[in-house]
């Protein structure tokens, strides 16, 4: 059974919505959903670099280490990538 961390599980498939635009920004970025019209702030580069690489990693756990986040924060981005499939911002990856 895998581990669920923060209600966000990291061993599972994930990816952006389609109707989300990603801009960069110097602080994070920002997220904005043309469906539901949310906007999100992302406050870390790193995350940024997860969302990014969320298609082609087989896991979010692996978008996690290829973005360089430690294990010891692996909790707190669970809990963050959490919050964007709450908002609609990532969609668990279908086969």
């Amino acid at each position: 059974m895998a581990p669920v961390m923060s209600g966000f599980d990291l061993d599972r498939a994930w990816d952006l919505h389609p109707q989300v635009s990603v801009r960069p920004e110097p602080f994070g970025a920002l997220l904005y959903h043309f469906g539901t019209r949310k906007l999100s702030f992302l406050k870390d580069r790193r995350l940024l670099e997860v969302l990014r690489s969320l298609g082609d990693a087989p896991t979010a756990r692996a978008a996690c280490a290829e973005a360089g986040v430690p294990a010891s924060e692996l909790d707190a981005f669970g809990a963050a990538l959490g919050a964007l499939v709450r908002s609609s911002m990532i969609v668990e990856r279908t086969p």
